[in-house]
């Protein structure tokens, strides 16, 4: 996290954005303390509560696109309240996806720390988007209250912030009995992955959008610029996640590829156990892993670069060494030597 660190300490945008975003993470947990509180006739054995914040939950490394986000509202000129809106409205977008990620793949993330009986984990996402969807009624009403926004824009921020987020739930629902063809890797990249990824990538302009700072050329350059990140980082994912998309049939870029480019090769995959093949797969597979990973780091480097001409004033060599950052934080830390960049 070397890199990220030092250009965050560069950065003027960006260093303000990384404090902003502090506020917003503590802000959004102290609401949900405030809600999340079990009534007083509940015994003790049954009661739901929220712990506090994790050790880590300000750290770099947990925030990077929510801060980066935040400098994008800078860039607008968004005024500091609205901004700080905004991103508490971003950390909320994180509970809502983090809790239908861990609900739909079993994973363990966690950005609400709420304490359940038997440390339940299913419940524990079911509270935490009931709790998020809580915390959204009262920063929006309180942003109208103050003069933020108008009841208006707190109308539209709401049904948005649904809207936001149903191209990546109905793609999601396509894959949940598992595909049975493998599309085009271009068709994965720019329709599914888009929809699946590229698209949550947008999030950040959902209040912009509905309060009119969203509306203008530099906004559509930078969503087109966070869109390319986005699709970067997917394709990261794609190559880490080969074995683990192989065995529960999810579509995958690297996959496709093999499918279409290398079918002999695809083939003996699939007549492969798929309970023994190892998690980092996509070392058996050198050309069509490392082309997925060199065009996915193509993607961030030139959105981080595309941002940095929108006004994040990067240095330069700065876009390509966050790109290959990611590699580390996606769990890929062994193909970002490979990469010449």
């Amino acid at each position: 996290m070397a890199n990220w660190l030092a250009v965050w300490e560069t950065s003027r945008v960006l260093s303000r954005a990384r404090g902003e975003q502090k506020q917003c993470v503590r802000e959004v947990h102290r609401l949900a303390h405030e809600l999340v509180r079990t009534p007083d006739d509940v015994p003790a054995e049954y009661r739901v509560s929220m712990g506090p914040l994790p050790e880590d939950a300000l750290t770099i490394r947990r925030n990077l696109f929510s801060t980066l986000f935040l400098s994008v509202y800078q860039l607008l000129d968004v005024p500091s309240e609205r901004r700080l809106l905004f991103g508490k409205l971003n950390q909320l977008f994180r509970v809502w996806v983090t809790g239908a990620d861990n609900l739909l793949d079993a994973e363990d993330k966690v950005v609400l720390p709420l304490r359940l009986p038997h440390d339940a984990r299913t419940m524990r996402e079911v509270v935490a988007i009931m709790a998020a969807d809580r915390v959204l009624t009262e920063i929006l009403w309180s942003a109208v209250e103050q003069g933020t926004i108008s009841v208006g824009e707190a109308r539209q921020i709401s049904a948005r912030s649904l809207q936001a987020l149903l191209g990546s739930a109905g793609q999601e629902a396509t894959e949940e009995r598992g595909v049975e063809e493998r599309p085009p890797p271009d068709e994965v990249l720019f329709v599914i992955h888009r929809l699946k990824t590229g698209l949550l990538f947008h999030i950040p302009f959902v209040g912009p959008d509905a309060t009119g700072e969203g509306d203008t050329p530099l906004a559509a350059e930078m969503k087109s610029a966070l869109l390319d990140f986005g699709l970067g980082c997917q394709l990261l994912d794609d190559v880490r996640d080969l074995a683990v998309d192989l065995r529960e049939r999810r579509h995958n870029y690297v996959l496709s590829q093999l499918c279409w480019q290398e079918p002999e090769a695809y083939a003996a995959l699939l007549a492969r156990d798929p309970t023994t093949l190892p998690e980092r797969l996509y070392l058996e597979f050198p050309e069509a892993g490392l082309g997925a990973a060199l065009r996915g780091y193509e993607m961030m480097r030139d959105g981080m670069a595309a941002l940095s001409d929108c006004g994040l004033a990067l240095r330069r060599g700065d876009p390509a060494r966050l790109a290959k950052t990611m590699f580390r934080v996606l769990d890929l830390a062994d193909l970002a030597e490979t990469i010449d960049g």
